[in-house]
């Protein structure tokens, strides 16, 4: 309880004596501490963690491959008309 009692003393008698650098110290200590506990911090984490490195590269047609197709922009495969109907 003494620790606190001094910490409280400390703060007090610098902010007394010089406001700006108490206050830019808590910015500073603000600045490190915040990454730590923001929300932020963990949920772009948890993306990072689902997000490939490497992302899948098209496939071009060698002649054997009829359900793929030749150019990447071609309109063969599945479509979404069904999403249009309903």
């Amino acid at each position: 309880m003494a620790a606190f009692s001094r910490v409280g003393a400390f703060l007090k008698n610098a902010w007394n004596k010089e406001p700006v650098v108490t206050v830019s110290a808590g910015i500073g200590i603000l600045a490190i501490a915040f990454p730590f506990i923001s929300p932020y911090t963990k949920y772009s984490s948890l993306y990072n963690e689902v997000v490939p490195f490497t992302y899948p590269v098209p496939v071009r047609d060698d002649g054997n491959m009829p359900d793929i197709p030749s150019h990447p922009c071609d309109k063969v495969g599945p479509t979404l008309d069904w999403l249009k109907k309903l």
